[in-house]
């Protein structure tokens, strides 16, 4: 690889690096052809993009980047591809899902709205991390409870004050 090449790919995986509020770091080596491609397939049905990149380049993408991201550093041994997603547990989902198949991809790291975590250990926690939309959906729920409650009580209370009233005015004097 030319150094220009080299020198376009880090300024494209920075870009990145710095838009990215979430991304994940996998070990996808000794993957047959056939399942590297449902690898890929699957990350693009579930909108993950999944990049293999050279380790020397990746870190000095993450030097570049502006954000701390040394932690990683360690890590960045023998093969590594980096997932790129919107949603923070999408990736995290499908490695756990795409491993009742296949033996990989083996969680390195991942960087999940300014924390890190790192090591295969950690894919159940990435996993149950609820995304932005759901936050908002549990907060707007949770919000809503109490008026409910109060709406539903008051047209309860009207029912039953139309009820006595009701059964007084039938009731013979």
């Amino acid at each position: 690889m030319k150094k220009v090449e080299k020198t376009q790919l880090i300024d494209s995986l920075t870009e990145q690096l710095k838009g990215a509020n979430s991304f994940y770091l996998t070990d996808t080596s000794a993957l047959n052809a056939a399942t590297t491609s449902r690898l890929r397939r699957t990350c693009f049905k579930k909108n993950v993009q999944l990049k293999v990149v050279k380790n020397t380049l990746l870190q000095k993408a993450m030097e570049r980047s502006g954000k701390s991201l040394e932690e990683f550093y360690p890590v960045l041994v023998g093969s590594t591809s980096i997932m790129f997603s919107e949603v923070a547990n999408d990736p995290a989902k499908l490695i756990k899902d795409f491993r009742k198949t296949a033996p990989k991809p083996i969680l390195k790291g991942a960087y999940v709205e300014e924390c890190i975590y790192l090591g295969d250990n950690q894919l159940d926690a990435l996993v149950n991390i609820k995304s932005k939309f759901e936050l908002i959906g549990d907060l707007i729920g949770l919000l809503q409870s109490p008026t409910m409650r109060v709406m539903s009580a008051l047209q309860s209370g009207s029912n039953k004050l139309s009820g006595i009233v009701k059964t007084l005015s039938e009731k013979p004097e």
